[in-house]
């Protein structure tokens, strides 16, 4: 059975603008250009919502108020629960720290989750009525929806609760070899949680959702085999509306007529000033992230102060070479490798007038790369968190956050929005779109074919 109607819709990574045939459960479509997915149908998507959702929030619960670790000390033992981990910086005063932790484990996934239940089950419900024009009704219930799905998806990329659980292994390894480590009930469902949260995340259809409350809208002068560079229309690049120029439109001439957020016109030199901007705030502040000590460890009256390369080197040392490698990659590799490439791509950017339609797919490669990598470095904060709150024993064995921690924090922070606000479309600064540039769309994922879609070529 056929899902949705026959729609265009502009390519976020290259800017082409592709006709997506009706497509069956299951099916998916990607950009002939680029190869970007451009939507997958999920089966029963708000029937998976609600399960996962709802099974989220218990887990979450659950963790909260059962025993999460442990550890025993020269007969002394310590017992934490989550909230104390996330919320340890606060002690230390340092309380922006404290709520990035809290915000990005709890609050946020479980505002996003709660969100995402309420518009699953509300689009499985009613369709938005449309005026007599095409447009969305714009009701006060709409502009709520309108919010709610804005929220869902700008937020979506800062939920860490997965990364937080990869430190939280790291910590237990770091710690076994000199303390003894008990695992709580709450450490399990924790487990569960984190893998329900990337499962519901996985099984919500974005597109179906916005399909059913805010159907998309067409517009004649716009073809598919147009790009960003036709100047014919503006995407909006949280819903992939197309929406007309501002010259055209007959509504607000900067919000999107689907889901209400603001649109800016394609302008390269705005984007290159402005991530060159965050990158470079990154740079600077990944000097004293690992200059300054990232923690400090009381043993028996004796404190010493460790940075992010000494914390690699004792792991290391005490014969922990995964570990090592992962804090080496997270807090060393991954950062630095992320700057280079946003530069890079950022010189490339300037001369992409003189780049081929390979070259371009190579640079879109790599900015990928550093989309998934990014949220990663945050491991060694959720470690130093994790240790911090376990290993309180006063004199006799205490750890104690250092000042690289909130500079090692903001590197994370800046390296990501520069991330999210480099369009990946300026790479692709060619109109000319080939005869042979067909929409892709692939059978459900198992099968791993792809049938050539044919679709009208202009320009």
């Amino acid at each position: 059975m056929a899902v949705r109607d026959s729609a265009l819709i502009s390519c976020r990574e290259c800017g082409l603008v592709c006709a997506i045939p009706n497509l069956e459960h299951g099916q998916g479509a990607a950009c002939p250009r680029c190869g970007h997915t451009l939507l997958t149908h999920v089966k029963n998507t708000h029937t998976n919502v609600l399960a996962y959702g709802l099974s989220c929030g218990i887990m979450l619960a659950l963790s909260c108020f059962f025993p999460f670790m442990s550890i025993r000390v020269q007969g002394l033992s310590n017992d934490i629960v989550l909230l104390n981990a996330l919320s340890v910086f606060h002690y230390f005063d340092n309380d922006v720290l404290a709520a990035m932790l809290i915000f990005t484990v709890v609050v946020l996934p479980v505002l996003t989750i709660t969100a995402m239940m309420y518009l699953f089950f509300k689009a499985s419900r009613v369709f938005s009525s449309s005026l007599p024009d095409g447009s969305v009704t714009r009701s006060n219930a709409n502009r709520w929806t309108q919010f709610l799905c804005r929220f869902v998806l700008r937020v979506e990329p800062w939920l860490l609760v997965d990364i937080f659980f990869v430190g939280v292994l790291v910590s237990i390894v770091k710690i076994a070899a000199m303390t003894d480590v008990s695992l709580g009930p709450a450490f399990w469902t924790f487990f569960l949680y984190a893998h329900l949260v990337l499962k519901c995340s996985r099984v919500a259809d974005k597109q179906w959702l916005w399909d059913r409350l805010f159907p998309t809208q067409s517009y004649a002068h716009v073809h598919a085999g147009d790009t960003h560079l036709s100047q014919t229309h503006l995407v909006c690049r949280l819903c992939s509306q197309i929406n007309p120029t501002h010259a055209s439109n007959q509504h607000d001439p900067k919000t999107c007529q689907r889901c209400g957020s603001g649109l800016q016109a394609f302008n390269p030199s705005n984007i290159l000033t402005t991530s060159a901007a965050l990158v470079t705030t990154a740079i600077i502040l990944y000097i004293p992230a690992n200059l300054y000590p990232m923690m400090y460890t009381t043993s028996f009256g004796s404190s010493a102060a460790s940075t992010i390369m000494d914390g690699v080197i004792l792991i290391w040392q005490l014969g922990s070479y995964p570990i090592a490698l992962i804090i080496l990659t997270a807090s060393i590799i991954v950062p630095i490798t992320k700057m280079l490439i946003l530069v890079h791509l950022l010189i490339k950017a300037k001369s992409s007038r003189k780049q081929s339609a390979r070259d371009a797919l190579i640079r879109l490669k790599q900015y990928r790369f550093i989309e998934i990598i990014g949220r990663w470095s945050m491991i060694d904060i959720f470690v130093v968190a994790i240790l911090t709150a376990l290993v309180q024993f006063h004199q006799l064995m205490s750890i104690t956050p250092g000042p690289a921690v909130f500079y090692f924090a903001l590197v994370v922070v800046f390296t990501l929005l520069a991330t999210h606000t480099f369009d990946p479309r300026i790479l692709w600064q060619t109109e000319a779109v080939s005869a042979d540039d067909n929409c892709a769309v692939s059978p459900a994922p198992a099968s791993g074919q792809q049938t050539p879609i044919k679709q009208e070529k202009h320009g």
